[in-house]
């Protein structure tokens, strides 16, 4: 049903009406489309409706990048007033170094690392991975007791919840006086790295464990750009030096030929 109207009655049109109302909000809007696709979707297979409506609707443009991308100042900021031996810098390190969600990092421990990998299975999309570790994460892990059951603990000695390490993160970044950072920023911040450093996508999904290459393309967004300027950039300087070179041999010909 649709209020008081017949499912079977309902269109496109009204499935644009109800996002509409939302417009002010378009990732709320976008949301609530894809809720209402797989709900649709369903009626469909039972036949009670003969199409899903909300097929062809078109999504809002995000007004946002969403979360913020930490910069590299930003970074050494955090690590200046968290130094390493800190619980944040340990944090910091987990989730830079193996960009992974908040939600992972909170329960990596010992039992999950073998020689230099750390094994972790996501939360979200229950996908395993074996990363190889960075050196600055395993310089973190130095001071790290091996008789804890995760590498993060709460003051009380016992592991983060999801909502509980937001917190807490959310008063370590505020202390370093980056109140626009967050624990997902990092991750945009981690496959940044890898993008900069000329990874292919198949290896930067690797890592991060990103499925979707539309996904991996708004991580990259910006950053495949600087990329790319710099490439033309040492191009242009490397074509001019060469110019350079060969007019002074030219001017070297003459001056020899006299």
């Amino acid at each position: 049903m649709h209020g008081t109207k017949p499912l079977k009655g309902l269109s496109r049109a009204h499935i644009r009406a109800i996002i509409e109302a939302k417009a002010a909000k378009p990732e709320a809007a976008n949301h609530l489309l894809k809720v209402l696709r797989v709900m649709l979707g369903y009626a469909v297979d039972q036949e009670m409706i003969a199409a899903n409506p909300a097929v062809g609707v078109k999504k809002y443009r995000s007004r946002t990048e969403g979360f913020h991308l930490w910069s590299e100042q930003e970074i050494e900021r955090f690590e200046a007033r968290h130094p390493i031996g800190s619980r944040a810098h340990m944090a910091l390190a987990l989730m830079l170094y193996t960009a992974q969600r908040r939600g992972d990092v909170i329960r990596m421990g010992w039992q999950h690392v073998k020689g230099d990998t750390i094994t972790v299975t996501q939360e979200k999309t229950d996908v395993t991975l074996v990363i190889p570790m960075h050196p600055a994460l395993l310089n973190a892990l130095v001071s790290v007791p091996r008789t804890n059951l995760t590498f993060l603990m709460t003051e009380k000695g016992a592991p983060f919840t999801n909502a509980g390490f937001g917190n807490w993160w959310r008063d370590r970044c505020n202390e370093a006086g980056l109140p626009q950072c967050t624990a997902h920023g990092l991750r945009k911040s981690a496959t940044v790295r890898l993008v900069e450093a000329g990874c292919t996508d198949e290896q930067i999904m690797a890592i991060t464990g990103i499925r979707s290459p539309s996904v991996l393309k708004i991580y990259k967004r910006g950053s495949d750009q600087r990329r790319l300027a710099r490439q033309a950039l040492d191009i242009q300087l490397r074509t001019e030096g060469e110019q350079k070179l060969s007019n002074l041999d030219a001017r070297l010909d003459k001056t020899g030929s006299k």
